[in-house]
């Protein structure tokens, strides 16, 4: 069972697992994805210089973005060619998991925003959560749920790549539509260059560790994996208490609109699965790879969209995401007990 200290365990252990496996070339690369993704900022500064008036934000333009590309890098620790195998080997539980992450997902999104009423940022912010990918947070769950975790992961793999496409598009159609003429502007292709730098890149070159150094990898992952876990939980609870006043004054919409979105996303999932023939174990997947999304990605694109209003860590159109990142633990455990105990029954 996945414990709290287990997510937390940042400490002398965990940087003894990491730091002995990493050489040179090792720390080469990463630090040339640090640069990379440090000189795309520019690339979506403009994003934001009418709210943040040409301050930068250290938080915004350095910690988030970094903190989520090792995050993305740990998760292609994990990662093989193979795991995207199941495309072509099956292809019925993977489109049905795709076509529910990348098509339903936004449009039930979309039409929760409008149905409880949430202000212009708060509804761009529940959009921008909408378009992430479930990440390593749901191939866990997925884990303790006893469901496919192969096929997790093959999700996890491809969403990751094709959110670089679809997020700048989906996101530059709702801050039109919810935000109008208030919305800043934003640069689509910058954006989508932005996303490469944060998820693709990192998973790719993780990837790449393991294919071409599997024991080093072997060595790196299990204190990488848990370093990025504690940054996510970092994340979540930064976005929170940066926000918090706009979240209490927001919270009789917001909390039941990622409640909803995080609900019915599961039961959509569930249902789809089951009456196209999929077995409980492939349906606990698609239930879950539709219902949990990525928070930390949410929270950084958030950022990079729009500044911090004045005295805040974090933008509003993060907010979202941190209130999710938090709400869809307790959404997800009555699932988790139900397939688990299912799983015993069986």
């Amino acid at each position: 069972m996945l414990k709290i200290k287990d997510l937390l365990e940042i400490n002398d252990y965990t940087y003894g697992q990491l730091w002995p496996h990493m050489n040179k070339q090792t720390l080469t690369i990463l630090a040339a994805i640090a640069v990379l993704i440090l000189m795309s900022q520019p690339a979506v500064a403009d994003e934001h210089e009418e709210t943040a008036e040409g301050e930068s934000n250290p938080i915004i333009d350095i910690v988030l973005p970094l903190s989520l590309a090792f995050i993305m890098f740990s998760l292609g620790l994990g990662l093989t060619t193979s795991d995207f195998g199941l495309v072509f080997t099956e292809p019925k539980a993977f489109a049905i998991g795709i076509t529910n992450q990348m098509l339903v997902l936004p449009i039930i999104g979309f039409s929760i925003a409008t149905m409880v009423g949430l202000s212009g940022e708060m509804a761009v912010g529940l959009m921008i959560l909408a378009c992430c990918p479930g990440g390593v947070t749901s191939n866990i769950l997925t884990k303790l749920a006893k469901g496919d975790t192969a096929l997790s992961i093959s999700y996890t793999a491809v969403v990751s790549v094709v959110t670089v496409i679809s997020l700048p598009l989906i996101i530059g159609f709702s801050m039109d539509h919810f935000m109008g003429e208030a919305a800043p502007e934003i640069d689509i292709l910058g954006l989508g260059v932005t996303m490469f730098l944060l998820t693709a890149l990192p998973v790719t070159v993780g990837m790449l560790m393991r294919r071409y150094s599997p024991e080093r990898t072997d060595g790196i992952e299990p204190g990488a994996s848990k370093l990025a876990a504690g940054l996510f939980v970092i994340i979540v609870i930064a976005a929170i208490v940066s926000e918090f006043d706009t979240l209490m004054d927001n919270l009789g919409t917001l909390g039941p609109a990622v409640i909803i979105l995080n609900v019915v996303m599961l039961g959509i999932g569930w249902s789809s699965a089951s009456v196209l023939g999929l077995n409980e174990q492939r349906a606990t997947t698609v239930a879950i790879e539709s219902g949990i999304q990525n928070a930390s990605v949410g929270i950084t694109v958030g950022g990079l969209i729009m500044a911090p209003a004045a005295g805040a860590t974090l933008s509003t159109l993060s907010l979202p995401s941190g209130v999710y990142g938090v709400l869809m633990y307790l959404v997800i455990a009555p699932f988790l007990f139900w397939r688990r105990s299912s799983s015993v029954q069986e």
